[in-house]
């Protein structure tokens, strides 16, 4: 969202609650949810699960890359005494392995990637649960999770990290 957009979205929002104050008062707050998406122990669970589910590949892919550079320091040594056809056939292996890493390492990407989103999006499932609840039982009209500037009177995120982190 451009600056300008926030701006007016901002102004749109304070002319609104400044509106709904007067006709009677309404309690806004604040939620941050990168810090939901850090601090919470359903975030660091997921974290948790997505390393246990990659470390191998990951493990395989340093491998792969330490074979390669092996692989390199010694066609660099050997090269002053290989014929030609040696020096090509090496160096056309060399690439291979190269293309192989490459594509083994955008695929791990991908799906480390996929699975990163599915999990976010459980742990923002069970954030907005346990910020509905905080706002239910607070009485708070609006919960906005952006702001500008915020002194932290308004800020909701504690509470909702100890719903979090209380349910495991």
């Amino acid at each position: 969202m451009s600056s300008l957009v926030q701006k007016c979205f901002l102004g749109l929002l304070l002319v609104v609650s400044g509106a709904a104050a007067y006709a009677q008062e309404t309690r806004v707050g604040y939620i941050n949810y990168q810090r939901i998406t850090t601090e919470s122990a359903p975030a660091k669970a997921a974290q948790g699960r997505l390393e246990q589910e990659f470390s191998k590949r990951d493990k395989d892919l340093v491998a792969l890359r330490d074979s390669i550079k092996t692989f390199s320091e010694r066609f660099d040594k050997d090269a002053p005494t290989l014929s030609e056809s040696q020096r090509t056939s090496r160096q056309k292996e060399f690439a291979d392995m190269n293309r192989e890493f490459q594509r083994k390492q955008r695929e791990l990407q991908e799906d480390i990637n996929g699975r990163r989103n599915e999990e976010l999006l459980q742990v923002l499932d069970k954030a907005a649960k346990a910020v509905k609840q905080v706002a239910d039982a607070e009485k708070y009209d609006l919960v906005i999770q952006e702001v500008a500037y915020n002194n932290g009177k308004h800020d909701l995120t504690d509470k909702v990290l100890k719903i979090l982190n209380a349910a495991k």
